[in-house]
């Protein structure tokens, strides 16, 4: 989960909702004059677009149409209890977004569990992609730790309401780490905004989900990966060995830890947008 810094929408930047053959998903969108491509950027677990709105309004002055959306199930954009929760469904929503927005092949980002999906959906539809971008995630399933019960947080969807499962969230924050009310309101509207269907699905293939780097780079796709300097999800050599198999090297943001994209945006783009341009 990010938490945004600011819930201001910056200039720039456009609320909206993008109708697909899917279904409709709600977008924080940049729309410069005659971009010179298109990025769209999936959000992770308990996550939403949101956690991208800073770097949307980079992407836009640097003249890149930029897309963050929030994911099926996630806070503006509904999901149903038996809607297809797998990988290969939310890569596919990813898709049918993208096309919905800009007939060309789009740049694709996925931050955490977002990545998990991005990976699914190049090696899905590799010409629909200019590049993959990895930014704070794996090659598979992040497992179970003392300091991420992810299976407990299957038991509880299970047995609790989502509001009920956020007071446990919190009554688990270490003391001092309260955000500002106004943020802290907004946290607990995303998640009990959540689909608990969806919010199951992504925290049981953060457990589970396999390793795919081998079947990205074979989709010959140009590769980015990026993390905080003090990113603390998948462990950061387990990271450097996923850049290894792609042939490429982990870029380190610093002032950032899971969340680059609302903890230091300015750096982010920094150390990506050479990237961007070069495959544009």
């Amino acid at each position: 989960m990010s938490t945004p810094r600011t819930l201001t929408i910056p200039a720039g930047v456009e609320a909206t909702r993008i109708r697909t053959s899917r279904g409709s998903f709600a977008a924080h969108v940049a729309r410069p004059t005659a971009p010179r491509a298109h990025v769209l950027l999936v959000p992770g677990w308990t996550g939403s677009k949101e956690d991208f709105t800073p770097l949307v309004a980079l992407l836009g002055a640097a003249g890149l149409a930029a897309t963050a959306y929030d994911q099926r199930g996630q806070l503006d954009t509904p999901g149903a209890p038996h809607d297809d929760y797998s990988l290969e469904a939310f890569a596919e929503d990813a898709h049918v977004v993208a096309g919905a927005v800009d007939e060309r092949a789009s740049h694709l980002l996925g931050h955490s569990f977002g990545g998990l999906v991005v990976q699914s959906a190049v090696i899905a539809a590799p010409t629909a992609w200019r590049s993959v971008s990895l930014l704070c995630t794996g090659p598979g399933a992040l497992g179970e730790s003392a300091d991420r019960p992810l299976g407990r947080m299957i038991e509880a969807l299970d047995d609790l309401s989502l509001d009920e499962v956020h007071d446990l969230r919190e009554q688990a924050m270490p003391p001092g780490q309260a955000p500002p009310a106004e943020i802290a309101a907004f946290l607990r509207h995303r998640f009990t905004s959540n689909a608990a269907a969806s919010l199951r699905a992504m925290t049981r293939h953060l457990l589970d989900a396999p390793d795919r780097i081998d079947e990205v780079a074979a989709t010959g796709l140009p590769v980015w990966m990026g993390r905080g300097v003090d990113d603390d999800a998948w462990p950061h050599e387990v990271q450097a060995e996923s850049a290894a198999r792609l042939g490429v090297d982990v870029h380190v943001v610093p002032g950032s830890a899971h969340s680059p994209a609302v903890e230091n945006p300015d750096a982010l783009l920094e150390t990506w947008l050479p990237f961007l341009e070069a495959t544009s």
